[in-house]
């Protein structure tokens, strides 16, 4: 049965999903925003609904998204499996449990619940620059470009940005930083250094083991305080080289999202030593994020932690099969990202684009537009509901 962009006739059905506008070409917005809200204030027809199933494979985000009917049914389910979840004030339950299961996961000694991303930032540099309030961080992360000051307007911090235009700093960059503030006419101590990796802003690029492991050197010997914003880390699972446990060993703290891929409608973890967290637990307090109930959030998260790491070994291996399929049937061209997690490019000939991103469509296959010959792909666990094979002919199927 098709679930409708904005509504789903059915609720029990579960993993029907609507996508959010940003992860769209344009032609495939929401009703009333943007363009559409023009066209029919002109007297345009207004386009009809993109009805989306659950053989619907999206070529954008990363995760998938469901319908709000969808997540009730899908919490009834897990309810019916376990109904003693509930948490009071973020305690016990199945809050609880998450937050045991990510900390044994990234390999710490705790982890604390928060809200939102954001919150999970600020209060981890908060509390790993104590009182030396001067932090160095990406110029192209979510913590510098994304959340309003929050860290200079709630704590204090000066945030000094580093490596413009790139995923990340060279730790010869960090080493630099560190010294200009020591070593200046009023000597400053560095009490955090903040690094994103995976990089949305560098098209999903890791800041390669190596590097973090250099910055993590220096930061120790220096007594600093390294923070890791791994809102996308476990999109990383697969890649040559990369162990979580092993990443998040070179940090203090470890922000994972729980929405951007787990399922859950809001949510953030954030895991540390002992100390650390009892710290950042008080402070989520003060800064009001202590909300009565977490479940909600909790319990889609921690379902889909059992086999994440599997099923997404999957799905990025059924991206090389479609990358390497399209590869060979010509006038496609596979372009990866340096360092790259789960985002990569594809560019395309003008016979191939020719009514690409409209026939991919009808074959219920959603690809953002086509920009100067070259399209972004995305690779998220709806890769799995097609196999590749099927994906290259509806890619290569003539006009």
């Amino acid at each position: 049965m098709a679930c409708e962009f904005s509504d789903c006739a059915d609720p029990a059905r579960r993993r029907l999903f609507s996508v959010a506008a940003a992860s769209l070409p344009a032609g495939l917005m929401l009703l009333g925003g943007g363009a559409f809200a023009a066209e029919r204030a002109a007297g345009a027809a207004p386009p009809r609904k993109l009805e989306l199933t659950e053989r619907s494979v999206l070529l954008s985000g990363d995760g998938v998204p469901m319908t709000a009917q969808a997540w009730v049914a899908q919490l009834q389910a897990l309810l019916e499996r376990d109904a003693e979840v509930k948490d009071v004030y973020l305690g016990k339950g199945v809050v609880q449990a998450l937050e045991a299961r990510l900390a044994a996961r990234l390999g710490k000694a705790a982890a604390v619940f928060l809200p939102t991303g954001t919150l999970a930032n600020t209060l981890a540099l908060r509390v790993l620059c104590g009182e030396n309030r001067h932090a160095l961080v990406q110029h192209e992360s979510h913590v510098y470009l994304d959340e309003s000051n929050a860290a200079s307007t709630l704590s204090g911090l000066h945030l000094v940005p580093l490596a413009k235009g790139r995923a990340a700093p060279t730790p010869e960059e960090v080493r630099a930083a560190i010294d200009e503030a020591e070593n200046g006419p009023y000597p400053l101590k560095v009490g955090a250094i903040s690094l994103e990796s995976p990089v949305r802003r560098a098209d999903g690029a890791m800041v390669p083991y190596g590097t973090a492991r250099a910055i993590s050197e220096l930061a120790r010997g220096k007594r600093i305080g390294l923070h890791l914003d791994g809102a996308r880390l476990l999109l990383a699972s697969g890649l040559p080289g990369f162990e979580i446990r092993a990443y998040s060993a070179l940090f203090d703290t470890v922000y994972v999202s729980l929405y951007k891929y787990l399922g859950a409608p809001f949510g953030a973890i954030l895991a540390g030593e002992t100390d650390t967290i009892d710290k950042v637990r008080a402070l989520r307090h003060v800064f009001g994020g202590t909300i009565f109930r977490g479940w909600p959030a909790a319990l889609p998260a921690l379902d889909a932690l059992d086999g994440f790491e599997a099923r997404y070994l999957e799905a990025r291996a059924a991206a090389e099969r479609l990358f390497a399929g399209l590869a060979a049937a010509g006038g496609f061209t596979p372009q990866p990202v340096e360092h790259g997690t789960n985002v990569a490019f594809l560019a395309v000939s003008p016979e191939r684009a020719n009514g690409l991103v409209e026939r991919l469509r009808r074959a219920d296959v959603h690809l953002r537009d086509i920009e100067q010959g070259r399209v972004q792909i995305d690779t998220n666990l709806t890769l799995l509901r097609r196999s590749p094979e099927e994906l290259i002919r509806a890619f290569t199927a003539p006009g």
